[in-house]
């Protein structure tokens, strides 16, 4: 069971920025990532619809054999984690907007998050947020557009940084020193986030942390692959 794949999947290409960390950090695993691009973004769809698709893929996945699954969107995550794990035995790692580590280490107590609009309206965001962020002033903004046009090929450009330069404006009007990005898509955005943001503003990614977690989970389950897998299949 050890050398079986892990099994990844996102409504796009967002969750590459996820499995990119986790074929880094564990270079022996196999790991299978599917877009699921029909049903994109998920931001869009029912929560029911979100949780079914949920469902399908972890299916799909039983069916190759993985030990794991990494519920690579925020969307996913938030929305249907919690149904996965009661209706499978199988462990699920999930994406969070990472509050945590910015609430930790902001100086200004203001912390700004881009996130889609169903990450943003979700139980699971907000009681994140009263968890590890009690006296933290939280702002939020949807980012509206930005998977379909990351889906696009769409990642920098004048129109790409006059938007995002509309929805950071509130967060640094506040003070804020941290922006979590609370998508897996929007990392592909950091290098255009980086010319308008002031240095000061530290931009926080939980994929590297997400990683970490699935390594975790695989050495407490004794899982880990015993020698070096064919790799990364992409669907």
């Amino acid at each position: 069971m050890d050398n079986a794949p892990i099994g990844i999947f996102d409504s796009g290409i967002g969750g590459l920025s996820v499995l990119n960390e986790i074929a880094s950090l564990l270079p022996n695993e196999n790991l299978i990532y599917v877009s699921d691009n029909a049903h994109a973004p998920y931001g869009a769809l029912s929560v029911k619809e979100i949780q079914e698709r949920s469902r399908i893929l972890t299916q799909w996945f039983l069916e190759q054999n993985c030990k794991i699954v990494v519920v690579a969107c925020n969307t996913a995550t938030t929305n249907a984690i919690s149904l996965l794990r009661n209706t499978f035995e199988i462990p699920f790692v999930g994406i969070e907007p990472a509050i945590k580590p910015a609430a930790i280490h902001t100086k200004t107590g203001v912390v700004g998050v881009l996130a889609t609009k169903g990450t943003l309206a979700s139980d699971l965001f907000h009681q994140t947020v009263k968890t590890y962020a009690g006296g933290i002033d939280i702002i939020e903004q949807e980012g509206k557009n930005l998977v379909t046009m990351i889906e696009s090929g769409v990642t920098d450009g004048e129109t790409m940084e006059y938007l995002l330069h509309e929805y950071v404006k509130p967060m640094l009007d506040a003070k804020a020193d941290h922006l979590v990005l609370g998508c897996t898509h929007y990392p592909f955005l950091i290098p255009c986030l980086q010319k308008i943001l002031p240095n000061e503003v530290t931009i926080v990614d939980c994929s590297p942390a997400v990683a970490k977690q699935v390594g975790r989970i695989l050495e407490k389950n004794q899982l880990e692959a015993s020698k070096a897998q064919k790799g990364i299949t992409l669907f």
